[in-house]
């Protein structure tokens, strides 16, 4: 693929539509900026060959040009001192001349063409590059907040599986369940202590009734 070619495709490329579909936005962004400033400084060397290309091709035909014109003259020269061969001579060389001029200056069209075409693509590589970095930081901030956002997804998905759900209902049935049993323990034993107490409290007065009636007639014993 030619330097052009592939300075087309980047211009060409949707770094929105690429950043969606990459599997890692971020190593891509930053891929894709690596390439365009090798590109860009591989197409900013070519105009600068280019351009000095162009202005050899254009010396090479004011020299063609001044050749053909010189031949000319002589030609004139010859003609005038009757000198038909060396008239005849001197007009072959100036059709060579101007053969060749006719020829360099294509080629002088053709390389301004080329070296407008490169400075063109440089124009718009160098717009493309500052887009890209400009949205780095952009993109790689909305790919990380995605992946967070992922993350937080999956978490939330596992905390509201059923499975686990219904296992954690019934690990609560079961802890439910022994802190009942403990606390009936607890109000059985407590009831329990509390009865003999009662009993006990019952017990003592029956015993002092007893006594003041037995003394109220006379019937205690020493």
């Amino acid at each position: 693929m030619g330097l052009l070619e592939r300075v087309s495709t980047l211009i060409r490329a949707n770094l929105n539509d690429m950043i969606d579909r990459a599997e890692d936005p971020e190593k891509l962004i930053k891929q894709v900026i690596l390439d365009m400033d090798n590109q860009y400084l591989q197409v900013k060397t070519q105009v600068a060959v280019s351009i000095a290309d162009q202005h050899m091709l254009e010396k090479t035909l004011r020299e063609n040009e001044e050749a053909g014109r010189e031949w000319m003259r002589k030609a004139e020269l010859a003609v005038e001192k009757q000198q038909d061969d060396l008239a005849r001579a001197a007009l072959d060389r100036y059709q060579t001349s101007q053969k060749l001029a006719l020829s360099y200056g294509e080629q002088v069209g053709d390389q301004k063409l080329q070296v407008e075409a490169l400075k063109s693509a440089l124009i718009k590589l160098e717009q493309k590059l500052d887009e890209a970095k400009s949205k780095r930081d952009l993109f790689i901030a909305r790919h990380r907040r995605s992946v967070a956002l992922g993350k937080a997804a999956r978490a939330q998905s596992a905390i509201g599986d059923q499975s686990k759900s219904a296992a954690f209902d019934r690990l609560k049935d079961r802890v439910n369940h022994t802190e009942a049993v403990a606390s009936a323990q607890v109000e059985l034993l407590t009831d329990d202590v509390g009865d003999r107490l009662a009993r006990l409290d019952r017990d003592t007065e029956v015993e002092r009734l007893l006594a003041d009636l037995k003394s109220k007639h006379g019937l205690l014993t020493q």
